[in-house]
C-alpha cells in the first residue's frame, strides 16, 4: 500500500506542475477557437476583412471630403468678401470726406472755376495756350487706303487671269 499510498503522494504535485501549463494551451486553444469562430460567423477570411475595413475607411474619406472641400472654398470666399467689404468701407470713408469737404461753399466755387472755368460777374477770363499745350494739329495726315479698286469678281478674275 505504501506504493500505492506515494504514487497517490506524487500524483497531485505532479498534477500542480503540469496544469499550469496544460491550462495555458488550453486557454490559448480556447483564444484560437474564438477567433476563427468569430471569422466562421462572419464567414470571411483576413484578406476579405482587410478589404471590408478599407472600404469603410475610404467611405468614411469621401463622406468627409466634399464637406471639407465646400468648408475650405467657403472660407476662401469670406476672404474675399471681408476684403472686398474693408475696401468698400475705406471708399465710402473717402467719399464721406469729400462731402464734407464740398459742403463749404469755397469749395464749390474753386472746383466749379477749375473743372468748369467758370467766371464771376465782372470778371474777364484769359485762356493762356503755351506752345506745348496745342495739340498736335500739324501732323500730317495718314493717307487713305489705296484699296484695291473694281467689284470683286473684277479682282478675282484678274488674280486667277494673271
Amino acid at each position: 500500500m505504501e506504493g500505492t499510498g506515494s504514487s497517490r503522494a506524487r500524483r497531485p504535485e505532479r498534477a500542480r506542475r503540469e496544469s499550469p501549463s496544460k491550462a495555458r494551451s488550453f486557454r490559448r486553444g480556447l483564444n484560437a477557437k474564438r477567433a476563427s469562430g468569430a471569422a466562421k460567423v462572419l464567414g470571411m477570411s483576413n484578406t476579405r476583412r482587410a478589404a471590408v475595413v478599407a472600404i469603410v475607411v475610404c467611405a468614411l474619406a469621401f463622406t468627409i471630403a466634399v464637406p471639407l472641400r465646400t468648408y475650405l472654398s467657403q472660407r476662401s470666399e469670406i476672404a474675399v468678401q471681408e476684403k472686398r467689404r474693408a475696401d468698400l468701407l475705406k471708399d465710402v470713408a473717402d467719399l464721406q470726406a469729400r462731402k464734407a469737404e464740398l459742403s463749404d461753399p469755397a469749395q464749390i466755387e474753386a472746383e466749379a472755376r477749375r473743372r468748369l472755368r467758370y467766371v464771376m460777374p465782372g470778371e474777364t477770363p484769359y485762356m493762356v495756350q503755351l506752345p506745348e499745350d496745342k495739340a498736335p494739329d500739324a501732323a500730317p495726315a495718314p493717307a487713305p487706303d489705296a484699296g484695291p479698286q473694281g467689284s470683286w469678281y473684277e479682282r478675282l478674275w484678274s488674280q486667277v487671269g494673271g
